[in-house]
């Protein structure tokens, strides 16, 4: 993996003239808009780095994006990566740690999720503290590298508790209903059985979803601290299922993603 990170870490610092990022910015489903918000210095299509898995998503862009939010230089992925796009664990978070060569030293992560728990509404945000891993294999399988971390990385606080209090009070200031809650990360792409969705509440999940836990994990592996964020994009609770297309999670998300961009921007602000 070291050649191959280096192949193509040397090959976006060419590009980008050495662009040294401070934060690095994952945007899910439906929540692309952020990057309006950031002054942008360069850009590259996954298609043309060395080694970067491409979107194979109609819905996702694509693109790394570099450049400046909130007097903090950034790097964001305009468009994620699915185990159930057909790629192993590995190269679903070599982006990770490809912005870790390139400098990031924290890590904001955005998802569009289904809502296990009644108190939990569709279009609310929340916060993840926690998760649950419904992943078929880990990313760390196989081989470690001592340089990019340990072999058994501790993962009782996978997620910032400084980045969940900040933001929450700004969710409070800016009158945002947001909650906090666990998350719970499987395979897809189907969606969930009204029976799953029982079963993931009964053990522990407030919302489910279909990505962020590997990444959440390599940037634990790599000690870069993470803040990670859900919008709730449609419910999975109650006597009767109904049922939800792509179209209406992507309109959900759209609709509440001005809410989880200004309280992203605001944390970012706040570092």
């Amino acid at each position: 993996m070291f050649q191959t990170l280096h192949e193509t870490v040397e090959y976006i610092k060419l590009k980008c003239n050495n662009f040294q990022p401070e934060i690095g910015i994952i945007l899910g489903t439906g929540l692309g808009g952020l990057v309006n918000e950031i002054d942008v210095e360069f850009s590259l299509m996954y298609s043309n780095i060395p080694n970067f898995p491409i979107s194979t998503l109609e819905f996702h862009s694509g693109k790394l994006i570099f450049g400046n939010l909130n007097g903090k230089k950034v790097i964001a992925m305009q468009g994620r990566l699915h185990y159930y796009e057909g790629y192993s664990m590995q190269q679903i978070t070599f982006p990770i740690r490809v912005m870790k060569a390139l400098g990031i030293q924290h890590l904001f992560i955005s998802n569009a999720a289904g809502s296990l728990n009644a108190d939990f509404k569709k279009g609310d945000l929340m916060i993840i503290n926690d998760h649950i891993n419904l992943q078929p294999e880990s990313p760390l399988r196989g081989r470690n590298d001592s340089d990019m971390g340990p072999r058994f990385p501790d993962m009782s606080q996978p997620y910032q508790k400084d980045f969940i209090k900040r933001a929450m009070e700004i969710a409070a200031a800016e009158k945002i209903t947001c909650h906090q809650g666990v998350y719970v990360s499987v395979t897809g792409p189907n969606l969930e059985t009204k029976a799953e969705y029982n079963y993931l509440r009964i053990i522990g999940g407030d919302a489910v979803g279909m990505s962020t836990v590997p990444e959440v994990i390599v940037a634990n592996h790599m000690s870069i601290p993470v803040f990670a964020i859900s919008v709730l994009t449609d419910e999975g609770f109650g006597d009767v299922l109904v049922p939800v297309s792509l179209e209406e999670i992507l309109e959900t998300a759209r609709a509440a993603e001005p809410k989880m961009t200004k309280i992203l921007s605001q944390l970012i602000l706040s570092l």
